[in-house]
């Protein structure tokens, strides 16, 4: 019964945030001279955390199940990341930050071999 009751709120609160935008949107037309065409609404990205750096682990092929590690460069912390098996019938079993928020993990095995080719990336910043 619980998860209803939070499937049940989380709904209402994206369809009550849509409808804020679509009312909001409306306004910004609404306000705009007929002989205008409607604004479109722009949001501007955030710059960049300093210090901000994408870092991979090109492709190798590993035992199933043995961990790649990916270290983020100098005393940067990684802010995301993610891992890619590649292979016949590959699985990405794990995809991970370290312990102690300096790197990225990627697990993974295949169903007919001993080894998977496992790639990782990570985002690093300041």
């Amino acid at each position: 019964m619980h998860s209803k009751r939070s499937t049940a709120l989380t709904l209402a609160v994206l369809l009550g945030g849509a409808c804020l935008t679509t009312a909001a949107a409306n306004a910004t037309t609404a306000a705009a001279p007929a002989n205008t065409a409607p604004t479109a609404v722009v949001h501007q990205a955030t710059a960049l955390p300093p210090g901000y750096q994408l870092v991979t682990l090109p492709n190798a092929n590993v035992p199933n199940f043995q961990r790649r590690t990916l270290y983020c460069p100098g005393s940067k912390r990684v802010l995301g990341g993610g891992a890619e098996a590649r292979g016949n019938d590959a699985i990405l079993v794990g995809s991970f930050p370290t312990d102690d928020g300096r790197g990225w993990i990627g697990i993974g095995r295949q169903s007919a071999y001993r080894d998977v080719g496992i790639s990782v990336f990570a985002i690093c910043a300041d």
